[in-house]
């Protein structure tokens, strides 16, 4: 397995860095995804540090997604707007993310259902102990997630403050590097964000966002889109940085963010 660690100030760069190291460094190899005919993917163990997550520019032109699925995302993760829409009895889905970290649950004693909100743990463990290791939350249910076809990427998160910065590690069991990551990076960062001012409110001590980690163990290009793939490889050749990248308080950007959170509430009085 290749290893990558990859330090840049922004998530555009260091996305954009991660990536490339993958295509040019990431070893060979199959999945259970592959179909017949489909190259091997490129694959690597990769660290990835955003040293100022919320730095500009903040948004990648060529992640492969809108800009409004990037916010309806961003509070996928951070708000649980799609919670509901978990019901895998009913053939839904068997997980988010947020209800994963938010809602986790445990069998009790009694046989029943604990619901344990692990970022409220978080935020009262790091307001009582700055230095605490232990504030972290986990994804991964040894009972449910080895038999679904799609079991969580993410398995857990970890925080700590350093002086008066917030810092924050995501590990993935796997991340599509191209059609997955940024937008990810992008919502687990505003997590970190929100951690941060909980923290500075029940504390009466200031925090900022720090160092933001992202931590996989396969890191990885699918064979099945290496031709769409030419086109992000392209982009880097013959475009400037600036280009290539996007300020998040942009006119453009934030326009599509008020039309994604439109769509959102015209879903919420629809009960979908």
């Amino acid at each position: 397995m290749s290893y990558v660690v990859v330090k840049a100030a922004t998530l555009p760069e260091a996305w954009e860095q991660a990536v490339l190291r993958c295509w040019e460094e990431g070893d060979r190899i199959r999945t259970e995804y592959d179909k017949p005919g489909d190259p091997e993917s490129r694959d690597c163990t990769v660290f990835i540090v955003v040293e100022h997550p919320f730095q500009e520019p903040r948004i990648h032109k060529a992640f492969p997604g809108s800009l409004e699925y990037l916010e309806i995302y961003r509070q996928e993760v951070v708000q649980g707007i799609h919670d509901h829409w978990v019901n895998p009895k009913e053939g839904k889905w068997s997980y988010t993310y947020h209800q994963r970290l938010f809602a986790y649950d445990v069998n009790d004693a009694k046989g029943g259902k604990k619901i344990i909100d692990q970022f409220e743990y978080i935020i009262e463990r790091l307001a009582e102990s700055p230095h605490t290791r232990r504030a972290q939350a986990i994804t991964w249910k040894p009972d449910v997630d080895p038999t679904v076809d799609d079991p969580a990427c993410l398995q857990r998160i970890w925080f700590r403050i350093f002086g008066d910065e917030l810092r924050m590690n995501v590990h993935m069991r796997s991340n599509d590097a191209y059609k997955a990551t940024f937008m990810n990076m992008w919502a687990f960062v505003d997590l970190q964000r929100f951690v941060a001012e909980e923290v500075s409110r029940r504390s009466g001590r200031a925090l900022k966002v720090g160092p933001y980690a992202h931590i996989v163990d396969s890191f990885h290009i699918y064979g099945s889109y290496f031709k769409e793939f030419e086109g992000f490889l392209k982009s880097v050749r013959t475009r400037s940085f600036d280009e290539r990248t996007w300020d998040s308080s942009s006119e453009l950007v934030q326009g599509a963010f008020d039309s994604a959170r439109a769509q959102i509430e015209q879903e919420r009085k629809a009960g979908k």
